[in-house]
């Protein structure tokens, strides 16, 4: 049968059913249905919606239509992506060494926001690329791996997710729920974490919004039996200082040695509280405690160098620090200033023009690259404080980042400065 008519629904507004979801799905799957005929349905979704039962039958195909397979662990994260956030290196190994399983499967960083993949293999001789037999070994001795997307999970999502990205229809909810859960769904993870970021650096730009796909994702896991929070935390400004590749590793080793920015420490610790509680049953403040000091102890950190050591990674190259860009600039303030708002995503874009980061997945990165970006709502600098440094290639890529950067900050009185978490949301409720 053709796909004409699961078009024509959607676009009438009539709610498909199971079988016509399986349908749909199957015909992406097997590359019966052609693009132009996928596209019109997906704008059909964009302009008419899908009713919440539909968006469970859709993610529930779409993770069956591939080759899922058994949980390699008992936890699992994901966020929806923003600048600066570096989460991940610290999490997983924190988690491992709170006694969970993490095996996470992550992506490529397109356009201002960063992919924890390019992160990692800055890391001299870092493996994302592992069969699934060396990732469950890798999980069972040491509790964490991290990889490389597996092509033969959600493979309906993968072509759905490259044709939204040029006939604008991204900015769904139901689209954007299924894509994110479908892939978690088919990796089998009992336990789910997700961090929805929100604010002007963010994907999501109102917290409005982002509660609506919360609830949403939310309502997926639970349909499905998966246990899991949603945390929604601000984009308004960059999560910790460092903005790269190589120059975001190091932030987060230092976090591991308990050093770091605030910021990421205290996101990372809800996180893994998150976690404790949803696969444990530990109460929340016992298991930030927990957490809090599992990374101040440095466990975490010896888990970390187990994981790099297991992936081929270069030990002692992290452990002195990955080499960043040769020309250095430092942006230092000129008279006592407040900041009032950033441009977040204009600030990630530095990073993107420096060459840290890809306008299309088959670009290259250049993992030395980036800047450390200190400014933060609200925060008062003296003179000849350092507000930001960056490392480039040639001393006008470095001129040029400057001067974008100081195009992204207001000084001034904030009317208020955002707090790091703006809403939970939970299977529980």
């Amino acid at each position: 049968m053709p796909v004409l008519d699961l078009i024509e629904k959607t676009r009438d507004g009539v709610p498909l059913s199971r079988e016509d979801i399986d349908r749909l799905v199957a015909g992406i799957v097997d590359n019966r249905w052609p693009d132009y005929q996928l596209a019109a349905w997906l704008m059909a979704v964009v302009l008419r919606g899908l009713t919440d039962q539909e968006t469970f039958w859709l993610t529930g195909a779409m993770a069956e239509m591939g080759r899922p397979h058994p949980a390699l662990g008992d936890v699992d994260k994901h966020s929806t992506g923003g600048v600066g956030d570096k989460t991940t290196l610290v999490l997983a190994p924190l988690v491992a060494a709170l006694g969970l399983r993490m095996a996470k499967m992550s992506g490529r960083g397109l356009g201002h926001t960063g992919g924890t993949l390019d992160k990692l293999e800055s890391i001299p001789g870092f493996r994302v690329e592992l069969p699934i037999d060396a990732i469950r070994r890798q999980v069972e001795q040491i509790g964490v791996a991290v990889v490389a997307q597996s092509r033969e999970l959600a493979p309906a999502d993968r072509r759905l997710y490259a044709l939204r990205d040029v006939t604008g229809t991204v900015n769904h909810p139901a689209l954007i729920a299924s894509s994110i859960m479908s892939k978690k769904l088919a990796a089998g993870t009992p336990n789910l974490v997700l961090d929805v970021k929100v604010g002007n650096g963010a994907f999501m730009t109102e917290l409005r919004d982002a509660n609506r796909l919360a609830r949403l994702m939310v309502d997926i896991g639970r349909y499905y039996g998966r246990r899991m929070t949603v945390l929604m935390t601000t984009m308004q400004q960059p999560l910790g200082w460092a903005i790269g590749n190589a120059v975001e590793v190091n932030e987060a080793v230092g976090v591991l040695r308990g050093e770091g920015p605030s910021d990421l420490r205290e996101e990372v610790v809800r996180l893994a509280a998150e976690l404790l509680h949803l696969a444990k049953g530990m109460p929340l403040a016992e298991a930030e405690t927990e957490a809090h000091q599992a990374l101040q102890s440095g466990r975490a950190w010896e888990r970390f160098i187990q994981w790099v050591r297991w992936q081929g990674g270069d030990v002692a190259a992290v452990e002195a620090g990955l080499p960043l860009g040769p020309v250095t600039r430092v942006w230092r303030a000129e008279t006592r200033v407040t900041v009032q708002s950033l441009n977040t995503r204009a600030i990630g874009e530095v990073a993107l023009m420096l060459g840290a980061g890809r306008h299309r997945l088959e670009d290259a990165v250049n993992p030395a690259v980036g800047l450390h970006c200190y400014l933060k709502t609200g925060r008062t600098y003296e003179a000849g404080d350092v507000l930001a440094v960056v490392y480039a290639m040639t001393e006008t890529a470095a001129d040029d980042a400057v001067k974008k950067l100081t195009a992204a900050v207001t000084f001034g009185e904030p009317e208020s400065v955002p707090p790091l978490v703006l809403g939970r949301i939970s299977t529980e409720e």
